[in-house]
């Protein structure tokens, strides 16, 4: 990227591990701040240990999450390690990003209290499991207990069937756009009251925050909404059909959709069965129409179900496996996955660009400490 990235010349701390607190540094640390990650000497990131798979010495999930930031190590139970890391916060640090357990950062008087009352200008963010109050506040949490205590699971995979977990970390990497969301607001209240504050998030926000619309229709009826599997309650034709060869998407839910679609597959005659003449009478009666659908798209290949839906104007899309996404030419043409400067290792870059580029992969992620001598400078430890 040739232009200067929005947030150059903000350093920020992190003391995180795992997918949540990274993630939201990740963000921050692609939009051009110089991230530190603290990790305990030795074993460092608990992500580091994720695996298979394993990358140049670290696991996959890990690589993914901590590019373009630096290590340093510090020992939180060595007095003189952690008040040189309280030094360095005080006196460089704009922001703090904190995922440890409840109740640990105010046992090693690095809390928000602590050094806000020190340095008001600091924007410091809790990340938690189950949010800042309530009965819940001081229990830990990780990503699949918020989609099943946050609902997510009740409403994911089939009915009749064992509820499944959304497969990727919705939880922790939501929690981490809520990070970046909330340090980039913090700043933007500081060009105006030259102080900083305590931002909060948590897992189990994150998880009410994606059941927004869900919440909704189960306060207007009272009725608890059954899993839809691949489709989604409320929209008919809007869910995966198998093909021939594997399954293909099809989303007509409104009226003039699905009259295309109904041309398109040879049977203009749906539009004025009573059962189908509008969204709501096909909901009501979605079984008999994915009947008529299956039967159809059954008989041929998914590619060429894509061409005669394309040429129709039918929103659709294959499901891809991962081979296929990475290699596919729009994921190309995004310029989304970006090759290190480094290593071979090809990492997702930020969805985000800006006047057509993207932030751009500046450095690999970070051996265990590697920027420890760097970052802390003459700051010795003071025994």
């Amino acid at each position: 990227m040739t232009t200067k990235l929005p947030l150059d010349g903000l350093r920020v701390i992190e003391i995180g591990s795992s997918v949540a607190a990274p993630y939201g540094t990740l963000i921050l640390a692609e939009l051009g701040a110089e991230v530190i990650k603290v990790e305990r000497p030795e074993v460092g990131d608990d992500a580091r240990h994720w695996g298979p798979p394993f990358w140049h010495g670290s696991g996959a999930y890990f690589q993914a999450l901590n590019r373009n930031k630096k290590s340093i190590t510090v020992d939180m139970r060595n007095d003189a390690e952690r008040a040189r890391l309280r030094r360095l916060i005080l006196e460089t640090a704009d922001v703090v990003v904190q995922n440890m357990r409840p109740g640990h950062v105010e046992k090693l008087g690095l809390s928000a209290d602590d050094l806000l009352a020190e340095k008001p200008e600091l924007i410091y963010c809790n990340v938690g499991a189950y949010g800042a109050k309530g009965p819940l506040k001081d229990l830990p949490g990780y990503d699949p207990l918020m989609q099943a205590f946050g609902g997510i699971m009740s409403l994911t995979g089939e009915d009749g069937r064992p509820p499944v977990r959304v497969g990727t970390s919705i939880i922790d990497m939501g929690t981490g756009m809520w990070i970046a969301i909330g340090v980039i607001t913090a700043l933007y209240r500081q060009r105006e009251t030259k102080t900083g504050g305590r931002v909060d998030t948590s897992l189990y926000e994150t998880a009410l925050g994606w059941m927004n619309y869900r919440a909704a229709g189960y306060q207007a009826t009272g009725e608890l909404q059954k899993r839809e599997g691949s489709g989604a309650s409320g929209i008919a034709p809007y869910q995966a059909y198998e093909c021939a060869n594997g399954y293909l998407v099809v989303a007509a839910g409104g009226d003039t959709l699905f009259v295309k679609l109904a041309e398109a597959l040879g049977h203009p005659e749906w539009v004025d069965d009573p059962r189908f003449e509008s969204n709501p009478k096909r909901v009501q009666n979605k079984a008999a129409l994915n009947a008529e659908l299956g039967a159809i798209l059954g008989r041929q290949p998914r590619a060429h179900w894509q061409a005669v839906l394309d040429a129709a104007g039918v929103p659709n899309a294959p499901i891809q496996t991962m081979d296929e996404v990475v290699s596919h030419p729009q994921t190309a043409a995004l310029d989304i996955l970006q090759t290190a400067p480094d290593k071979d290792m090809q990492l997702m870059g930020l969805p985000v660009s800006f006047d057509g580029e993207r932030p751009p992969y500046r450095r690999s992620p970070p051996e265990i400490g590697e920027d420890t001598d760097a970052v802390f400078g003459d700051d010795t430890i003071k025994e």
